[in-house]
């Protein structure tokens, strides 16, 4: 691949980046890296060029976001808190579903609790989540803070089992 036919699909790439709002600098950099992994690499025969700079993007996003795959420590003794995280619409509410489900695969009894008391819609969909997977939800006041919801959950996780 060369500079010039992989110009368009980089300024792609940091528009998509920025766009998601990716500081700046870490867009300049991430894109460097792509660049510089990418001109002169050979295009495997059962790829197109714009294939192979997907794997280019996508090996250094991986790579970017810490390599290889690494499991989820729970610790030994629940309850065991996991905080999720993220702009509004950013896709906290299905992930912790999906995380949620993953968890119960996995053996263990996972219990929701919705904190966000700005947006109750965050609240229905993710009780609304939870009945479809069958697993317990907290059943929080949107009038309390955030940090006693979580206080008063965690303390019945702990005796329930959770």
């Amino acid at each position: 691949m060369s500079e010039s036919n992989i110009q368009e699909a980089l300024r792609e790439v940091r528009i998509a980046l920025l766009e998601a709002d990716v500081n700046f600098n870490v867009v300049k950099d991430f894109t460097e890296r792509v660049k510089a992994k990418a001109i002169g690499k050979e295009v495997l025969q059962s790829l197109t060029p714009g294939q192979q700079f997907v794997k280019v993007v996508r090996d250094e996003l991986v790579e970017v976001l810490g390599g290889s795959l690494s499991s989820l420590d729970l610790g030994s003794k629940p309850p065991v808190p996991i905080m999720l995280v993220g702009l509004q619409g950013s896709g906290k509410t299905t992930t912790t579903a999906k995380l949620a489900r993953h968890l119960k695969s996995k053996g263990r009894n996972p219990y929701l609790v919705p904190a966000d008391t700005y947006r109750p819609a965050a609240v229905l969909q993710l009780k609304r989540l939870a009945k479809e997977i069958n697993i317990d939800v907290f059943d929080s006041d949107a009038s309390s803070r955030p940090q006693d919801i979580c206080r008063e959950a965690f303390r019945i996780a702990d005796i329930k089992g959770y």
